[in-house]
């Protein structure tokens, strides 16, 4: 009979053991460090762009006029934390795009929208926003063109977070109703598939506008 009680603290100890191994996040990776360019591609091709980007000064600097083909990660992902710092300049305009398709080539994924705010009546359209879908929840903290802003976004499961300088700025569920309805009415409504949850990559925008990102990380998240 004391063999039951012992039985049971060592399951225990193992399930305890298995929780934190499921629970526990990885550590980050760098996908740009200032210096190498490998963890990205263009959007149409299996370099990283010859024309339009270029890396300066520590940073991944998008020249404007643009014809610098958008940038994907080589990787796909598909539970993650991803971190960015960015700036843009005067009346600029770009974003990340996420679980990108190689397949849906006209609207890959939805996109963390980056902007010069002045430029954007529609809060649909301003930074931080999940672009022409969800407005940010909150009031952001956007710095000015030519200022540098921390940018980080979440996904684990079907949950997605747009973080802005330090603050939590907007959270959905993908194919949750806020999501299905507002995506009615936005431009994406006859896109089959846009934002559904996929394993997929991250895009850099060009917009033909100048734009500046470092200190580019991820790290990938348990399932939830």
């Amino acid at each position: 009979m004391k063999r039951i009680p012992v039985l049971l603290a060592f399951l225990l100890a193992l399930a305890l053991r298995v929780s934190a191994a499921e629970t526990q996040t990885a550590a980050w990776r760098t996908l740009f460090d200032g210096k190498d360019t490998s963890a990205w591609r263009a959007y149409d091709g299996k370099e990283f762009s010859k024309t339009g980007w270029v890396v300066e000064d520590g940073c991944l600097h998008l020249k404007r006029g643009g014809k610098g083909d958008e940038l994907v990660t080589v990787e796909a992902f598909d539970n993650f934390e991803f971190e960015w710092e960015w700036k843009l300049a005067t009346r600029a305009n770009n974003g990340i795009k996420y679980l990108v398709s190689d397949t849906h080539t006209t609207t890959p994924g939805p996109e963390y929208q980056m902007v010069d705010d002045a430029t954007m009546a529609d809060p649909k359209h301003q930074t931080a926003s999940f672009y022409d879908v969800l407005p940010p929840q909150v009031p952001t903290k956007v710095k000015p063109p030519g200022e540098w802003n921390q940018s980080r976004l979440v996904i684990q499961g079907r949950h997605v977070e747009h973080w802005l300088n330090g603050v939590k700025v907007l959270a959905f569920e993908l194919g949750g109703a806020e999501v299905k309805a507002a995506l009615a009415k936005s431009k994406f409504k006859d896109s089959p598939g846009y934002g559904d949850k996929i394993k997929g990559h991250l895009l850099l925008t060009d917009h033909h506008s100048e734009a500046w990102f470092r200190n580019v990380r991820i790290r990938d998240l348990p399932a939830k």
